[in-house]
Formats: structure tokens, C-alpha cells, sequence
């Protein structure tokens, strides 16, 4: 039977259901996790064989709070969905847990003793997004990815294992740098799409422009002189972030460090596409083909394994 995505599940299930049994929550996760799509997989070839359950339903649990912030079209709606699976994740950490996202976590929160900070801050990034379309200064546009992408890597460090503060830092700002990378490659999709602009104002303002501005530019379909000037501000600010945080591959052990690099890596591509076509994000949306995909990984692995 086909894996059902958070929106026709809830359409199919609703919110009040039998709970589920610990097998069948465990092959849902693991079904919703090689379903969907992604730049990366979601387990690697290189990851160990003991932690791939746990990925998948640490992943399924993200997946789910996107899903229910973005694909419903109601943002009031969404707040009712994000607010019932905040509760949900409460009740799972009191030992109460029905949805198989919830049932399969549960073990994957005991082996590797997981905070529940992490998991509650997502939900929050989510709800800010149904309420918040417009960003006034990059400190604002920092502080949203520490609670959109700041709790992935630091739940990837807790199920390999690691939680000291210097690694968490350094995870932060691979987080945030990959966070930016994605705001600026997709800036025309999130426009479009739902009608939201992570690129800050006070950038913008610095480079002669304003938000009106950079909408005019998506309504044209191309960057003009002034919003590419504060693309190349905002490219550079995003590849010093990745670049400051590198250096956490070299804390890892050797096969993480592989997959951790590799996001990095494909994060900076996406930031020299965008360099690649003079600024401009909007005109085409820049992305990493395949090839190129596979190239990253073999300059990875040569050089993390030889």
C-alpha cells in the first residue's frame, strides 16, 4: 500500500485515530522517507545500518511539520494542524503516543535520549511561517533559521552521538548557511507560492532598493541592477557561514563526515549557480544536476577516505 503524505493522510485519518502498532508506525516512516523527494537522500550509503530507522523517523517528524505549514493553503488551517502536532509531540514525551510518527520516534527519543527542544523549535519555525511573510533586517532572518534549521543538525549530532557546545556552534552555522542558500535559490518559488520573502529589507536598502523592489523584480521575472547587488551581498554572507562551519566535518566520525561535508558542499554549489548567473536567482531558479551531484561526492569521499 502507498505510503500517504501528511496531507492526504489527515484528509483520510483526520486527527483522532486508533493508535497505531510499532511495526506498522515504523514501515510508515520508512516509506515517507524514501517517497519524498530531496536534494539528498535521506540515508546515505555511508550512514551505519543501526542509525538508519532513526533517520527516517526523525525525518518523517520534519517532514510532517513542513508538510502541515505549507501544503494545506489555509494558514489558519496550518495553525491548527501545527498545534495539534505540537500536542502530539507533548503527549509522546509523557509516554502517550497514537500516530505512527509518534509511535516509531518514540524509540528513536529513548535509545538516543532526544531533547524535545529541537522538535518544539521546528514547529515554531513553522507556525512563524504562517503568520510572518516579510523580514525587515537579516537578524530576523537568522534568528528564523535558528529554529527552522538549527534543530536538524543538532538532532543529527544527538543520533551520531555527539553534544558538546563547540560541535553544536559549528552545526549552527552549516545549518543556517544551508537555511540562506535555499531562502536565495528558491526566492521566486516562495513568492509565487506562498507569497513569502526571506531576502531582509534592511539589505535591500543598503544597495539603493526596498522589498517593493525585489517585488517588482519577481512580477518582472528577472533581477534588476539593485536586488542583484543584494543577492551578491547575501550569497557572500551565506558562503562565510559555510565556510566557518566546516570545519565540523573534521570532528566527525570518518563516514558522517562524509555526508556532512556533502551538504555543505552542495549548499556553496547552489550559492555559485547563483554567482554563475550574474546575481540573478529569479530569472532561473539555480540548481545542482545530477552530474554535478555526483561529482561533489566523488571529490568527498576521495579526499575524506584517501
Amino acid at each position: 500500500m502507498a505510503t500517504l503524505f501528511p496531507k492526504d493522510f489527515v484528509e483520510a485519518h483526520g486527527t483522532d485515530f486508533p493508535a497505531w502498532t510499532l511495526n506498522d508506525s515504523l514501515a510508515y516512516c520508512r516509506g515517507l522517507s524514501g517517497a519524498h523527494y530531496e536534494n539528498f537522500h535521506v540515508v546515505s550509503l555511508l550512514l551505519p545500518k543501526r542509525l538508519h530507522q532513526d533517520f527516517f523517523n526523525v525525518y518523517a517528524y520534519c517532514r510532517w511539520a513542513d508538510d502541515l505549514g505549507d501544503e494545506f493553503g489555509d494558514p489558519q488551517r496550518s495553525l491548527e494542524l501545527l498545534g495539534w502536532w505540537r500536542n502530539e509531540l507533548d503527549a509522546m514525551y509523557e509516554g502517550q503516543a497514537k500516530h505512527p510518527v509518534f509511535v516509531a520516534l518514540r524509540t528513536t527519543v529513548d535509545k538516543h535520549l532526544l531533547p524535545k527542544e529541537p522538535f518544539a523549535d521546528l514547529v515554531r519555525a513553522f507556525v512563524q511561517d504562517q503568520t510572518k511573510n516579510r523580514y525587515q533586517t537579516y537578524d530576523e532572518v537568522l534568528d528564523y533559521c535558528v529554529y527552522s534549521a538549527n534543530p536538524v543538525g543538532r538532532l543529527v549530532l544527538h543520533l551520531c552521538g555527539y553534544a558538546d557546545a563547540e560541535r553544536i556552534r559549528l552545526s549552527d552555522e552549516t545549518c543556517t548557511a544551508l537555511q540562506l542558500a535555499n531562502h536565495w535559490q528558491d526566492v521566486g518559488r516562495d513568492y509565487s507560492d506562498r507569497n513569502r520573502i526571506y531576502v531582509p529589507a534592511d539589505v535591500l536598502q543598503a544597495h539603493g532598493g526596498s522589498l517593493e523592489t525585489l517585488e517588482a523584480d519577481l512580477r518582472q521575472g528577472q533581477a534588476g541592477e539593485v536586488v542583484k547587488k543584494a543577492f551578491a551581498d547575501l550569497v557572500r554572507r551565506a558562503q562565510l557561514l559555510f565556510e566557518q562551519g566546516l570545519p565540523l566535518a573534521d570532528t566527525l566520525d570518518r563516514r558522517l563526515a562524509i555526508d556532512i561535508e556533502l551538504f555543505s558542499r552542495g549548499g556553496m554549489a547552489i550559492l555559485n549557480k547563483i554567482r554563475k548567473q550574474d546575481h540573478d536567482p529569479i530569472r532561473a531558479r539555480p540548481r545542482v544536476g545530477k552530474a554535478e551531484r555526483v561529482g561533489l561526492l566523488l571529490r568527498v569521499v576521495g579526499r575524506r577516505l584517501w
